[in-house]
């Protein structure tokens, strides 16, 4: 949801409010750099930037948009078999993709969350990369030691309208016991024909999630899910564990600080989990947030160069023996920061007196300020918040669909759509900004300039 300003008020939107982001990041325009050496970190980066396909720059994409983009790269080149697994709920085609020789299967699924589309862009770029490059080493490497099969946009459906959910409103993910979706059957059947030695379970999480205790943000999050309540370390886990150990070596230089391991609870009704029960060393890889990278263009790079090392350290076998401490001492994922905290200002209901209150504002997208809400209302003085809009001495007049008429009266409702102005007079008159619902992305107005500027 941005934020929209009258002409007037726009110059003064970084000099009257102060846009403070909870935590400094390294910026997201930097290549950065991976792998577990020096010469291999500059190998993995600068083999990203070549083998980076345009047009998926805007990460919400349809599924026509997907495969157009993916189709021409994979029927350029004869390695890659492509099939039709199944049929999602509306009767969109969910393609299963192979590709290499080696006796090590590989199983990687993305977007069984439809709104999770980082792993999906990252995936065309290493297609491209197994097309195009047939004798780069870690190419070689991985065809000759592993056999890879895909599922790119497991969810179709979903990913059309760009939401966790399925068309029937399922999570898929947490389908795997009753293998009620189309979705869902076309994925088990994929697993128990293909009968994996390594998965890989490619999802997004929570922007503002943060590692540990700390304020960093977790921009990736792994798991090594376990087989059963017990959660073991069996030989299966193990070698996830190792893997994860290799993934950390390898991008922890470009999001440095910012790594943290997922929960690992025992879910019987998660694929990740039962797919490690069902025999394979599981690997989840959860894409969160980087301040300023708004599309994930750089997590997809990140995610790229993970990948890479990974399935490279799969199929040459040199993931054992890596420090399983590498994984182990991971910080779990810790608190959720809220999205945006307004502070200091003065409340203004209809018909009600004012008041001095903070805001916390959630958003159905964190990155690009989206579909906001209204999380909690009060003293929020010890609150986190990703940023911090200062409005003292303004008014916040809530307006339209945040306030709730329902029982005759008017109050804000949590949950309630963010839509209100905010103005230097009570009266509501002298207006700095506005927000609204759906405005179309370029109008972006103060949120949009302090974000970008920040």
């Amino acid at each position: 949801m941005p934020l929209r300003m009258p002409s007037s008020a726009r110059l003064l939107t970084l000099a009257t409010l102060l846009f403070v982001p909870a935590c400094a990041a390294p910026d997201a325009s930097d290549s950065g750099a991976a792998g577990t050496t020096p010469e291999v970190r500059t190998g993995l980066a600068d083999l990203h930037d070549a083998n980076r396909v345009p047009g998926l720059e805007d990460r919400r994409f349809s599924y026509g948009e997907y495969w157009g983009v993916l189709l021409p790269i994979l029927q350029a080149h004869d390695e890659f078999k492509v099939d039709v697994a199944g049929v999602s709920a509306e009767g969109r085609d969910i393609r299963a993709i192979q590709w290499g020789d080696g006796p090590t299967q590989v199983l990687l699924w993305s977007q069984m969350h439809g709104n999770e589309a980082t792993a999906s862009m990252t995936l065309v770029d290493l297609f491209h990369l197994l097309g195009s490059q047939p004798d780069h080493p870690a190419v070689a490497a991985i065809r000759e030691g592993a056999t890879l099969t895909f599922i790119p946009m497991l969810n179709p459906d979903g990913s059309e309208r760009f939401q966790r959910r399925n068309a029937q409103g399922v999570d898929i993910n947490r389908d795997a016991r009753l293998l009620a979706t189309p979705e869902g059957r076309t994925l088990k059947a994929v697993r128990d024909a293909v009968e994996p030695d390594f998965a890989f379970n490619l999802h997004d999480q929570n922007v503002g999630t943060r590692v540990g205790d700390s304020d960093r943000g977790a921009a990736i999050a792994l798991l090594s899910p376990p087989f059963d309540e017990t959660r073991e370390v069996d030989a299966r886990r193990k070698a996830a564990i190792e893997v994860a150990g290799v993934i950390v070596q390898a991008i922890d230089p470009m999001v440095e600080g910012h790594v943290a391991k997922y929960d690992d609870s025992f879910n019987p009704r998660a694929f990740g989990d039962l797919i490690t029960t069902w025999g394979a060393s599981t690997i989840l890889i959860e894409s969160g947030g980087w301040e300023g990278d708004v599309q994930k263009q750089y997590l997809r790079k990140v995610n790229f160069v993970g990948l890479v090392a990974a399935l490279e350290a799969i199929a040459t076998g040199s993931h054992e023996g890596v420090s399983m401490a590498l994984y182990d001492d991971l910080p779990y994922n810790g608190r959720r920061f809220g999205d945006l905290k307004l502070t200091g200002g003065t409340l203004v209901f209809p018909g009600l007196p004012a008041m001095r209150a903070d805001l916390m504002l959630n958003f159905r997208e964190n990155l690009s300020f989206e579909g906001g809400t209204i999380a909690e209302i009060g003293d929020l003085g010890e609150t986190e918040a990703r940023f911090t809009m200062d409005l003292a001495g303004m008014y916040i007049h809530p307006a339209g669909s945040a306030l709730d008429r329902s029982d005759g009266g008017i109050q804000i409702t949590l949950g309630s759509p963010a839509t209100f102005r905010v103005t230097r007079d009570e009266a509501g008159t002298d207006v700095v900004w506005e927000m609204e619902q759906d405005l179309p992305d370029e109008v972006t107005g103060g949120l949009g300039g302090a974000y970008a500027n920040r």
